[in-house]
């Protein structure tokens, strides 16, 4: 539901924060963890334009909420995450009030500064300690661009449209935007080949995706049904999940990604809050006529008219040579993740549906965002159909995949008539070679 945090005429008295291409105006509100050279204790900060504000400077000063105080000062979003719905609304209001022109007078704006710093002077973490991390499948655009790399004559397998398809990643490799990539190794085997080889992979691609946060969670054994999903899910970062092709296509059968996939994930900094991101809840995907209606465990009125997110994702590409003749990055594609086939409510729901315990900080990958258009995919292996059709760059340089120095950034956004724009800024990384 809307509310005054939400009102595009609000400015902030931060000037940086009112510009109309701004990611966090005072509408958006981010959150994230940082260290400073002046103090290197992590600690909790909210994106305001350039500036960030130190939300554990500001609660020592007993300008939180009483309820968010405590979460507030602590080193992750866990215990924040945790604290459930209510406490985030009760945060994003007082934050909104503060920050806002209208509603923070002079002699408490003079306490507020004094928790303000330029972003420029942090360095950012994680935002969570990520227990666990499960990556999903759930563009049917996605999936069946590769399954028409793989199996062209049957892309989906029978249950694609039937249950949303994911699989346990590795949280100790997840990185905050900025950390570079090394070259993974493995093994691989060339089509002319009659044995695999180890070594560096050739294929090194990335995936553009969405990350989402869980909230309070679930015991062990309950399940969490959909209509009370939203109450745990926190916010959502942008996501890479770099990704070695000729390893994946050697290991994934029978039981499906591992070291491919394993050896880095990137994360941007700032966790956007689905409250936030409310202006911009869409319908889920309309299901082509013929589509199996989701089982009950999976449907929900609400869902279906709102649990979709109308956020464009882009990829940007910087190669070494662009970057030594002081070129700007060059977009690759553009999706939209409203048109994923399964919402985040139902990656949710189906993940603990068997029992299963999600935690505080565990995140939730959405699968590479693809749409129905060459221009919107999102990785490599579709945009060049396996390598076979090189991209051509604008400086004459050509992609199969990735190379040695290339850096990608992901960017996302969100905007519509009646709303103030907000983004989720950039998740960036640059491959290194692999190590000798």
């Amino acid at each position: 539901m809307l509310n005054p945090t939400h009102d595009p005429a609000r400015t902030s008295w931060i000037e940086s924060a009112n510009q109309a291409a701004a990611d966090f105006p005072l509408q958006n509100l981010p959150l994230g963890v940082f260290r400073t050279a002046e103090n290197p204790a992590a600690r909790i900060g909210t994106a305001i334009g350039d500036q960030m504000l130190d939300l554990s400077a500001a609660a020592g000063l007993d300008l939180l909420p009483i309820a968010a105080r405590s979460v507030c000062q602590q080193a992750t979003l866990n215990p924040l995450m945790a604290a459930g719905p209510a406490v985030w609304s009760a945060l994003r209001a007082r934050l909104s009030e503060l920050l806002g022109a209208d509603s923070c007078p002079a002699a408490l704006r003079a306490q507020v500064r004094r928790c303000l710093g330029p972003q420029s002077a942090a360095t950012m973490q994680l935002p969570a300690a990520i227990g666990d991390y499960t990556d999903f499948y759930a563009s049917i655009f996605h999936a069946t661009n590769v399954g028409l790399l793989f199996r062209p004559d049957q892309p989906l397998l029978p249950n694609y449209k039937w249950v949303p398809i994911g699989y346990h990643g590795r949280s100790s490799s997840i990185a905050v935007s900025g950390t570079p990539v090394r070259r993974p190794h493995g093994q691989s085997k060339p089509a002319d080949q009659p044995v695999p080889r180890f070594g560096a992979s050739k294929s090194l691609d990335y995936e553009l995706e969405l990350g989402a946060f869980v909230g309070p969670g679930n015991p062990q054994g309950a399940a969490i049904p959909l209509a009370a999903a939203a109450g745990h899910l926190f916010g959502v970062v942008l996501l890479n999940d770099w990704s070695a092709r000729d390893l994946q296509s050697w290991e994934y059968q029978p039981l499906g990604p591992f070291l491919a996939k394993n050896f880095a994930t990137t994360l941007s900094p700032w966790v956007v809050t689905m409250e936030a991101l409310a202006p911009f809840r869409a319908p889920a995907f309309a299901r082509p006529t013929g589509d199996p209606a989701p089982l009950p465990y999976l449907a929900d009125g609400n869902d279906a008219a709102h649990g979709g997110l109308a956020l464009r994702l882009e990829v940007w590409l910087l190669t070494e040579k662009m970057r030594a003749a002081g070129s700007a990055p060059h977009r690759l594609s553009s999706g939209n993740f409203q048109q994923m086939y399964w919402t985040l409510a139902q990656l949710l729901t189906h993940h603990a549906s068997n029992g299963c315990n999600l935690r505080p900080g565990d995140l939730l990958g959405s699968g590479t965002v693809s749409g129905p258009t060459p221009d919107s995919r999102g990785c490599l292996l579709e945009l060049t159909a396996r390598g076979t059709e090189p991209l051509r760059l604008p400086n004459g340089e050509e992609r199969r995949f990735l190379e040695d120095g290339d850096e990608v950034i992901l960017r996302g956004y969100a905007e519509r008539p009646g709303a103030r724009r907000i983004g989720l800024g950039e998740c960036r990384g640059r491959v290194l070679p692999a190590q000798a």
